[in-house]
């Protein structure tokens, strides 16, 4: 193998779950999204060859800001239309899968459970079926969210070994998703040479995040606005991380599954026990790392049940896989407001999210 060219060429020939990507044929639903279009970045700057699946994505999203779709193929459809889905696994033939397609927000999905519960369970079902039909498929990774445990209110984080039964649609969707996977492991997919894993990630902050009703893409509407951020539930602990720390950790499960089947398996990927802040102390980080006028005042809040503590123990993928998480949350503010900024201010954000993924990645070498 010649020596790789670029930018990237001292991480990813140090890097062993980037360089495995290399000429990888490698399947992402929800690559139009906030998370898929990062993780479709990495993935071309280590040189795989990406099929996205999706919805289209907004004008304004992060998909169109950085602009890597012209170097993979992008296929518009519905997760929940299974012969378009089909149609696209039988043209890729991927090696790879990632399953990020879902809908993903709880408020929404108090809105409209009926939607929330075929997208993500539905949707789920969907894609194991394909990946049923697909021979050429040697590793699947479904992300869900930590949000899948039934939540006893303790202080300590929860394992993968305990019980999945989210409270709200969102949350009970996702278990859901998680039980379809079991169940296709158990009835289709023994004996195959296919590893399957799932993972369940704290909450996700990052530059080109414009959902609603998440607290940074809020914090950054409102100093946009110039108005004070209006937080509903500043005592709420979440586990806070960069983008860039859960896509690592899927880019290697996936690659080391892919090699060595008996690490395949249910992974909580989240951030330091220090870095488990209220929603408070996150929006504190924020109007730091903004700078002055930015602050923020408590509204209340009248809409629906969320769990007010929330927390992983992260001690399995640390212990099997020897991953770790690098940016505190103060760092990962930051990088997001770093991101933001850069995009107000006109910046190539293709070029912008490319630096700050070798950021992160040398500096973790």
């Amino acid at each position: 193998m010649g020596e790789r060219k670029g930018p990237l060429a001292g991480v990813v020939k140090k890097m062993k779950n980037l360089e495995f990507y290399r000429d990888k044929r490698v399947f992402v639903t929800g690559h139009t999204g906030f998370k898929g279009s990062w993780l479709c970045a990495m993935l071309l700057m280590a040189g795989a060859k990406v099929t996205g699946y999706a919805l289209p994505p907004i004008d304004d999203g992060i998909c169109k800001i950085i602009g890597f779709e012209g170097r993979m193929r992008s296929i518009y459809g519905d997760i929940r239309d299974l012969a378009a889905l089909q149609k696209a696994f039988d043209e890729a033939q991927p090696e790879i899968v990632f399953h990020l397609a879902a809908q993903p927000i709880v408020r929404e999905s108090y809105r409209d459970p009926v939607g929330t519960y075929s997208t993500n369970v539905l949707g789920t079902v969907h894609l194991l079926e394909c990946v049923r039909q697909t021979e050429s498929v040697r590793s699947l990774l479904n992300v869900t969210t930590d949000k899948v445990y039934e939540n006893r209110k303790w202080p300590w984080g929860y394992r993968e070994t305990d019980t999945l039964n989210g409270f709200d649609p969102y949350a009970n969707s996702k278990s859901c998703s998680e039980l379809a996977t079991m169940s296709y492991c158990s009835s289709f997919f023994a004996g195959r040479r296919l590893a399957v894993s799932t993972a369940r990630a704290g909450n996700v902050i990052g530059g080109g995040d414009f959902s609603a009703d998440r607290i940074i893409p809020d914090c950054i509407r409102a100093v946009q606005a110039a108005k004070p951020i209006q937080v509903r539930n500043p005592v709420s602990i979440r586990p806070y991380q960069h983008v860039l720390e859960p896509l690592s950790a899927y880019l290697l499960i996936a690659a080391r599954q892919y090699e060595d089947a008996s690490v395949a398996g249910s992974y909580n990927v989240g951030p330091d026990s220090c870095d488990c802040l209220t929603t408070g102390e996150l929006a504190d980080l924020f109007c730091k790392a903004w700078g002055a006028p930015a602050c923020w005042v408590h509204t209340g809040d009248n809409g629906p049940h969320e769990d007010a503590i929330l927390k992983l123990d992260c001690a399995k993928i640390r212990a099997k896989l020897s991953w770790q998480p690098r940016w505190h949350a103060d760092r990962a503010v930051a990088e997001t407001v770093n991101w933001t900024k850069a995009w107000l201010d006109g910046k190539d954000m293709a070029d912008y999210t490319q630096k700050q993924i070798q950021l992160f990645l040398f500096e973790q070498l």
